[in-house]
This record gives structure tokens, C-alpha cells and sequence, in this order.
């Protein structure tokens, strides 16, 4: 695991817990799991552009699905 990789799994970790708890207690299903894939996300993504795609992807989903 490099740096890099550990930063973008803090980042967003620290994002996908906002989202987690937003999602709960707003009680709304699209950020609460956005949030928790984005906290589980980087255990299993080893490459860093991927990582960096699939994130910014989980991130933005909230905006734009409403369900």
C-alpha cells in the first residue's frame, strides 16, 4: 500500500462516514449507501485511478439520484 493509496482511503472514508450518517438520519437510501461503499471502497481497490474513479463516481451519485 503506498501513500497515495492511504490518503485517498482516508479522504474518502472521511467522505463516505459524512454521507453514512447523513443517509440514516435523513433516512434515505442513495447517500447511505454511497457511504458505506465509499468507507469499504478502498479495502478492496488496489489501483489508484480506479480508486480515484470509482470514488468521485460514489460521491456524486447522491447529487443526482434522489430515491
Amino acid at each position: 500500500m503506498s501513500a497515495s493509496q492511504l490518503f485517498l482511503g482516508v479522504l474518502f472514508g472521511s467522505i463516505g462516514l459524512g454521507l453514512f450518517v447523513y443517509g440514516r438520519k435523513q433516512k434515505t437510501l442513495t447517500p447511505f449507501v454511497c457511504g458505506l461503499a465509499l468507507m469499504v471502497m478502498p479495502y478492496f481497490i488496489a489501483s489508484i485511478w480506479l480508486l480515484v474513479a470509482v470514488g468521485i463516481a460514489l460521491v456524486v451519485i447522491p447529487f443526482f439520484v434522489r430515491a
